[in-house]
C-alpha cells in the first residue's frame, strides 16, 4: 500500500468521526425540540413576559403575518433546543479534539470548557432578567402618550434571540482573554495598555448588536468591559505560572 493511502486512512477516519459526532448533536437537538414542541406557546409567553408586563393598558403583542402565530413559537422552541444542547455539543467537540491534546493541555481545557458553558448561560440569563426589562421599560415609557404600542410577535422574537446570543457570546470574553494570554499571543501588560481602545471597541460592538440608542449600547458595552477586566485578572495567573516555571528551570541549571 502506498504512503498516500496510509496518510488518507487516518484523515478519512477523522472525517467519519466528525460526521458521527455532528449527527449525534443534531439528533439531541431534534429530541429536545420534539420534547419541547408541546410547550411552544407557553415558552413564547415566558420569553415575551419582559415586554408584556411593561406594555401600557390596552396594548398587546400582535401577529402581522398569517403564519406568525405558528412559526414564531416554532422558531423559539428550536432556538431553545439549541441552547439546551450546547453542553452536549461542546462535549462532542471536546471528545473529538481531546486525543490530540497533551495532558497539561487537557487539565486547562476542561475547566475552560465548563466555564464557557456557565458563562454563556449566564449571559442569556443576564439578558432576560436585567437587559430586557430595562430596555423595554425605557422604550415603552418614552413614546408619545397617544401612540398605542403594538409589537409584532415575530419581530419581538428576532430581537430577543439576537440579544440572547449576543450576551451569551459576550460573556465568553474572560475565557477568550485568558486563552490569548495562555497561548502567548499577548500579555496582561499589552492588553492593559490597550484598554482605552478596547473600551471604545466594546461600545462599537454594542452599537452594532443592539437597537440604535445609547441606553441599549451601554447595557452591552459595560458588561463587555467588566468581563474583559475579569479576563485580565485570570490572565495574571498565567504570568505567575510562567514565572514559577522559569525560576524552576533556572534553579535546575
Amino acid at each position: 500500500m502506498s504512503t498516500d493511502s496510509h496518510d488518507q486512512a487516518p484523515l478519512v477516519a477523522h472525517l467519519i468521526e466528525l460526521r458521527n459526532r455532528l449527527l449525534k448533536s443534531i439528533i439531541v437537538i431534534l429530541v429536545i425540540f420534539l420534547g419541547l414542541y408541546y410547550f411552544a406557546n407557553d415558552l413564547y409567553l415566558i420569553v415575551s413576559e419582559p415586554l408584556r408586563m411593561l406594555l401600557p393598558k390596552g396594548s398587546t403583542l400582535i401577529a402581522t403575518e398569517v403564519a406568525s402565530p405558528f412559526l414564531a413559537p416554532l422558531k423559539l422552541t428550536f432556538a431553545i433546543s439549541v441552547l439546551i444542547s450546547i453542553p452536549f455539543t461542546l462535549y462532542q467537540a471536546w471528545s473529538f479534539i481531546a486525543p490530540a491534546l497533551y495532558k497539561n493541555e487537557k487539565t486547562v481545557a476542561i475547566p475552560l470548557l465548563i466555564s464557557s458553558v456557565i458563562l454563556f448561560y449566564a449571559g442569556v440569563l443576564f439578558a432576560y432578567y436585567v437587559v430586557l426589562p430595562l430596555i423595554f421599560g425605557f422604550f415603552t415609557s418614552v413614546g408619545p402618550s397617544d401612540v398605542r404600542v403594538m409589537t409584532d410577535i415575530n419581530n419581538y422574537l428576532n430581537f430577543v434571540l439576537k440579544l440572547f446570543f449576543a450576551f451569551g457570546i459576550t460573556f465568553e470574553i474572560p475565557v477568550a482573554t485568558y486563552l490569548l494570554i495562555k497561548a502567548g499571543i499577548t500579555t496582561v501588560e499589552k492588553l492593559s495598555k490597550k484598554r482605552p481602545y478596547i473600551i471604545l471597541g466594546c461600545f462599537v460592538i454594542g452599537m452594532l448588536l443592539t437597537p440604535p440608542d445609547i441606553f441599549s449600547q451601554t447595557l452591552l458595552a459595560v458588561p463587555m468591559w467588566m468581563l474583559f477586566e475579569m479576563g485580565l485578572l485570570a490572565g495574571r495567573t498565567v504570568k505567575v505560572v510562567v514565572d514559577n516555571e522559569a525560576e524552576e528551570a533556572t534553579e535546575t541549571n
